[in-house]
């Protein structure tokens, strides 16, 4: 029985001992290199344009000033989130190659417009 224990414990070990090389090896999927803030207010983002270098992680945090919920969405960042009314949310985004990347406020599109601007 010891036998067939001790050769359990050290699988167990040595299992986790690769699953940790691996963990560490690969280190965080989508590290922010980069921060910013938007606001929604009076159904419009604020600033309506965002730069960020180009190939960096970043996040995005929204705070919506407004009483009523809004949808950031992007469909060239392919990006979708509600933020509700007094709240906030953060996005994720993803390294991009230079260029400009729409998004929008889906309930209130013809107001709520903006870009990043990948440089």
């Amino acid at each position: 029985m010891t036998g067939v224990m001790s050769r359990r414990m050290i699988g167990a070990k040595l299992g986790l001992a690769l699953f940790g090389t691996v963990v560490m090896s690969s280190g965080p999927v989508l590290a922010a290199d980069e921060a910013r803030e938007l606001v929604i207010r009076n159904h419009r983002f604020e600033p309506a344009e965002i730069k960020l270098p180009a190939n960096t992680a970043a996040q995005i945090t929204v705070r919506n000033l407004d009483k009523t919920a809004e949808e950031f969405e992007s469909k060239s960042l392919k990006v979708e989130k509600v933020i509700p009314g007094g709240g906030q949310a953060v996005i994720r985004i993803r390294p991009l190659a230079k260029g400009r990347y729409e998004f929008f406020g889906e309930y209130n599109e013809k107001t709520a417009r903006g870009v990043l601007v990948v440089e």
